[in-house]
C-alpha cells in the first residue's frame, strides 16, 4: 500500500511542475502512448514510477474490490501465501468498532517462479449504508472505502480495454528479452492508467464504481511462454496497483485476453455469478443492481447464445423494479473500428440483440474496439444477408492496409473503392452495406433522446492507451458519433429516477470528446379510451391512445373510433392539420366538392395552400374518397417538406415482394417512409402500397411519423 501511495504523490508531482495538464506529444506511429511523452510524467516523476515498479511488479497479493449483489455489500479478492487470512471491517482506522470479521479459507491458485504456492481468497462485506468503511486483510494496514448513497441517483466510470501490457510488441517467448519488454510495457501501461483513473475520479469524485468492458490484461495462456498463465500475473499487478484501486470496486466483464485461464476468476470476486455463459475457465455471466439500475455482465466469450438469453430473462425476473437495465460484454456489436465490421462481431450482433429487446435493455456498454463511438438509438437490426464468422478476412485486411511504414492515422485507408468490378470486392462491399443497419435507427431530438423504443450502443476507447486501432473508413449509418486520436479516454455515467447521461472525456486535456448525450424515461400515464371498439389487446391499440392523446384523432362518434374503417382524405388531410397545430387560414378553394360549413374546410385549405396536397383535379378534391397507403406516404413527404425538414432519405424496397406494384408517382416517398419507419411491412413481407389505409393503421403511421420524424 505504501508503495502506491508514493507512486500517486509521485504522479501529482509531475502534473504540478508541468504547469497544469497540457496536451500529449504526438502519438507513437505503432498505436500506443508512450508514458514519458506525458506531462504527468515530466520532472523525474517516470523515473521514479519505473524504480518503484521494479518492487510492485512481483507483488501478487493486491486487493481487488468490485460491486456486491446490491449497494449493500462490496466484494474482496486478494492472493495470499497462507491459506487461512483474517479479513475485518469496521467503522473507524482503528478496526475498534466491527461491523465484520472473518477468517477466510483460500482456495489453492498458481505459483510463482520460486515455487511459492498463492491461495485465492475472497470474501464480502455485508449490510453496508452509505458512509465510510475500513476494511484489514491480515495485520496489513486498514484501508478506507466509501458507500455512496443512492437514493437520489449515482455515478460511474466507464472504461475499455486497459489491456495492460499490450504496448509489448514482443511474442511470448521463454527469454529474457521478452520478459524485460514485458515488464516494461506493464510498468508503461499500468501508469498512463493510473493517469485515467485519477484523472477519473477527479472528474466524478462520489463514483460510486469503475465498470470495465473487458480485457483487463494483454497475455493469455495461448500466447505466453509456455502457455504458463503464470506470466501473466505481472500484468494484473500492474492492472491493480493504482491507489484508486483499493478502495474504488470495479465490475469487470471477461474479454478475449481473460478468457482462457482461471487467473480472471482467482482476482475478481464477482456477484450473482452464474454457469450459465460460462466457458468452462472464468465462469459465467453475472448481475448486480446498484439505486435502480440493473446491471448484466456477458461473459461472451462463451458463444452459446441461447444461455446469455436464459441468464437475462432470469436477471430481470429476479429484479422486477429496476428501471434502468444495463448489459455490457466485451465485443462492440455496435462499434465503428477495426473489429466492428468482422463477420463474428456482426453475427454475435444478429444473435443478441433480439433478445435485448425483448426484456427491454436500454444501453450496452462494449469495448474491444479500442477506438470510441456512440450509435444512434437503435431497434430491430436484422441479418438480412448470410455469411460465415470467417468470411471477408481477406478484404477486411486488404481495404485497411495502410503499407509497409505507416505513419500514424486514426482512420483507416479505404483501399477497395465503390467502382471496383472485382466479384470478391463487391460482395464485400455489399455486405459492408448490409450491416449499416440503416433500418434500424431510431431519430432522437438532437442529443436527448426521450421514451425511446431503442437501445443505445456504446464502444469504449483504451482507457491506457496500450494499443489504439483506427476508425474504419466508412462510418457506419448506426453510428452517431466517433472519435480516435491515440488519448486515452474514459466516460462518466450519471444515472436518476429519470435520466440516464453520459459525458466521455480525453485525458490530456480534460476535454469532452463528444456531446452530453442523456436518455429520459418519464412515466406516461394511461390514456383511457371512450371507445368501446378499442380493445387493449389489439395491435393498434396504442398507437390510438398516443394520437388520441395527442389530439391527431377523434372519434367516429363519441364511444366508437371505427378503427377498420377506411381513411378518407378529408380525415388524413385534418390530421396533418391537426399536427401542425391547426393554423389559422384565410382565401378560397378551388374545390367545388369541399363547402366551408364541412368540418375539413380548413383542413383543405391549409394543405392546398402549403402544397401538401391538390385536387383530383382542377375543380374536385374528392374528400370521401379512401386514401391507400402509398397516398399516405406522399401526403407526409410532402407535409415534411413543407415544414421545411430534410426527405432525402430512402429505404431498400426491394425487400418487400410486392415493391413492383408501387406507383411511380408515389415510389420515392414510399422509399422516404420506410427508410424513416413510417410504413413497414406485413408479417409476409408486404407494403401493400395500393390498400386502402384503415384508421387503424393511418394512427399508427402518424404516430410512427410523430416518433421518428417531426
Amino acid at each position: 500500500m505504501k508503495v502506491k501511495k508514493q507512486i500517486a504523490a509521485l504522479v501529482m508531482t509531475g502534473v504540478l511542475a508541468a504547469g497544469g495538464v497540457p496536451a500529449f506529444a504526438a502519438a507513437a506511429p505503432d498505436g500506443y502512448t508512450d508514458a514519458q511523452t506525458t506531462p504527468e510524467a515530466q520532472n523525474g516523476v517516470y523515473a521514479q514510477w519505473q524504480e518503484q515498479w521494479e518492487t510492485l511488479k512481483n507483488d501478487w497479493t493486491q486487493v481487488s474490490l468490485s460491486p456486491g449483489a446490491d449497494q449493500t455489500q462490496m466484494n474482496f479478492a486478494w492472493y495470499s501465501t497462507t491459506r487461512n487470512v483474517a479479513f475485518r471491517v469496521a467503522t473507524d482506522k482503528e478496526m475498534s468498532q466491527s461491523v465484520q470479521q472473518v477468517t477466510v479459507q483460500g482456495t489453492e491458485g498458481p505459483k510463482d517462479k520460486t515455487d511459492t504456492q498463492y491461495y485465492s481468497c475472497k470474501a464480502t462485506a455485508s449490510n453496508l449504508t452509505p458512509g465510510t468503511y475500513y476494511y484489514q486483510i491480515g495485520d496489513g494496514e486498514p484501508v478506507a472505502f466509501e458507500v455512496q448513497d443512492s437514493s437520489d441517483g449515482f455515478s460511474f466510470i466507464y472504461v475499455g480495454d486497459p489491456q495492460i501490457g499490450s504496448s509489448n510488441e514482443l511474442k511470448g517467448t521463454d527469454t529474457a528479452e521478452f520478459y524485460a519488454a514485458q515488464s516494461a510495457s506493464v510498468c508503461n501501461d499500468s501508469f498512463n492508467w493510473n493517469n485515467t483513473l485519477e484523472k477519473a475520479v477527479a472528474q466524478a469524485p462520489d463514483a460510486s464504481f469503475v465498470l470495465s468492458a473487458g480485457d483487463q490484461i494483454q497475455t493469455n495462456a495461448k500466447k505466453a511462454p509456455n502457455k504458463d498463465a503464470t506470466n501473466s500475473e505481472i500484468e494484473y499487478a500492474g492492472y491493480l496497483c493504482p491507489e484508486v484501486l483499493d478502495s474504488l470496486p470495479v465490475a469487470t466483464t471477461v474479454g478475449n485476453h481473460d478468457a482462457d485461464n482461471p487467473n480472471y476468476t482467482y482476482h475478481f470476486n464477482t456477484a450473482n455469478n452464474s454457469e450459465l455463459g460460462s466457458n468452462g475457465i472464468v465462469g459465467g455471466d453475472y448481475y448486480y443492481t446498484y439505486g435502480n439500475a440493473l446491471f448484466i455482465m456477458l461473459n461472451t466469450q462463451d458463444t452459446n447464445v441461447a444461455e446469455h438469453k436464459q441468464f437475462i430473462e432470469q436477471a430481470v425476473a429476479a429484479c422486477p423494479d429496476a428501471k434502468w437495465r444495463i448489459v455490457t460484454l466485451h465485443q462492440d456489436i455496435y462499434g465503428s473500428a477495426e473489429h466492428s465490421n468482422e463477420p463474428e462481431i456482426t453475427n454475435l450482433r444478429y444473435q443478441l440483440v433480439p433478445y435485448f429487446e425483448e426484456n427491454d435493455i436500454d444501453v450496452v456498454l462494449t469495448g474491444h474496439d479500442h477506438a470510441y463511438s456512440r450509435s444512434q438509438i437503435l431497434k430491430g437490426g436484422v441479418k438480412t444477408t448470410e455469411y460465415t464468422d470467417d468470411a471477408f478476412d481477406e478484404m477486411l485486411e486488404k481495404d485497411m492496409d495502410a503499407g509497409e511504414n505507416p505513419e500514424t492515422r486514426f482512420i483507416a485507408p479505404e483501399n477497395i473503392i465503390p467502382t471496383t468490378t472485382e466479384p470478391a470486392e463487391q460482395a464485400y462491399l455489399q455486405y459492408l452495406d448490409a450491416v449499416m443497419d440503416k433500418e434500424a435507427v431510431e431519430e432522437t431530438d438532437g442529443s436527448v433522446a426521450v421514451n425511446p423504443e431503442g437501445i443505445l450502443y456504446m464502444t469504449a476507447n483504451s482507457s491506457s492507451g496500450s494499443k489504439y486501432y483506427d476508425l474504419v473508413p466508412r462510418m457506419q449509418s448506426y453510428i452517431a458519433n466517433r472519435w480516435q486520436e491515440d488519448v486515452p479516454t474514459y466516460s462518466v455515467i450519471d444515472i436518476d429516477e429519470d435520466s440516464f447521461t453520459i459525458n466521455t472525456y480525453r485525458t490530456d486535456t480534460d476535454e469532452k470528446i463528444d456531446d452530453t448525450f442523456t436518455i429520459v424515461k418519464n412515466e406516461q400515464e394511461e390514456v383511457e379510451l371512450p371507445f368501446t371498439d378499442v380493445s387493449k389487446d389489439a395491435w393498434y391499440y396504442d398507437a390510438v391512445a398516443q394520437a388520441y392523446q395527442d389530439k391527431l384523432f377523434l372519434g367516429t362518434s363519441t364511444t366508437t373510433f371505427s378503427p377498420e374503417k377506411n381513411m378518407s382524405r378529408a380525415m388524413f388531410v385534418q390530421v396533418l392539420y391537426n399536427m401542425n397545430g391547426q393554423p389559422k387560414v384565410e382565401g378560397t378553394l378551388p374545390f367545388t366538392d369541399v363547402k366551408k360549413s364541412d368540418w375539413y374546410y380548413d383542413a383543405v385549405l391549409w394543405a392546398y395552400q402549403n402544397k401538401v396536397t391538390a385536387g383530383v383535379s382542377d375543380t374536385k378534391f374528392a374528400p370521401m374518397h379512401d386514401v391507400t397507403r402509398e397516398q399516405t406516404a406522399v401526403l407526409l413527404e410532402k407535409y415534411t417538406a413543407a415544414n421545411g425538414k430534410d426527405t432525402s432519405a430512402r429505404g431498400d424496397l426491394s425487400r418487400y415482394s410486392d415493391a413492383d406494384s408501387i406507383s411511380t408517382w408515389a415510389k420515392d416517398a414510399v422509399s422516404w417512409a420506410v427508410a424513416n419507419k413510417i410504413m413497414v411491412g406485413t408479417d409476409t413481407g408486404k407494403l401493400l402500397p395500393g390498400s386502402n389505409a384503415s384508421r387503424a393503421q393511418a394512427a399508427q403511421i402518424m404516430v410512427s411519423y410523430r416518433n421518428t420524424v417531426q
